[in-house]
């Protein structure tokens, strides 16, 4: 009966190690998050006598606690920028096949820009629309 406990014991100890390093490693794994744009960006676009309209639900890919921080501290600069590129859109250039995938490689460049001016670091890795309306 001592010997079964005895290697029970002996056992357990490496596994007891190894939950201690796995925790370490995940702790020093630094965490992705995604910054949504709440609430949604609304405003118009495009010329002429009839108004287009786009709402856009957008999240901003992160890593780290930090950097979400910084990138929640700028949401009103960010929104600005945004806002601003939408409504310089024509309305050809967002019926043009690929224009989402366009808008949104354009969006991540400014906010990056942006960033980088404020923080010194792009901070964002990718810019995601989770809705897109025109109308």
């Amino acid at each position: 009966m001592k010997a079964w406990i005895a290697l029970l014991l002996a056992l357990s100890l490496p596994l007891a190690a190894y939950a201690s390093e796995d925790k370490e490693a995940k702790a020093a794994v630094p965490t992705v998050a995604y910054v949504s744009l709440f609430p949604a960006l609304v405003g118009n676009f495009g010329e002429g006598p009839k108004l287009k309209f786009f709402k856009a639900d957008i999240s901003l890919r992160v890593t780290g606690a930090d950097v979400e921080a910084k990138v929640k501290h700028h949401d009103p600069l960010i929104r600005n920028q945004l806002v601003m590129l939408f409504s310089q859109q024509t309305e050809e250039a967002m019926a043009a096949p690929g224009a989402r995938e366009t808008l949104r490689a354009e969006a991540l460049k400014q906010v990056q820009e942006v960033l980088t001016q404020e923080e010194g670091k792009p901070l964002v890795e990718d810019l995601l629309f989770n809705n897109l309306i025109i109308q």
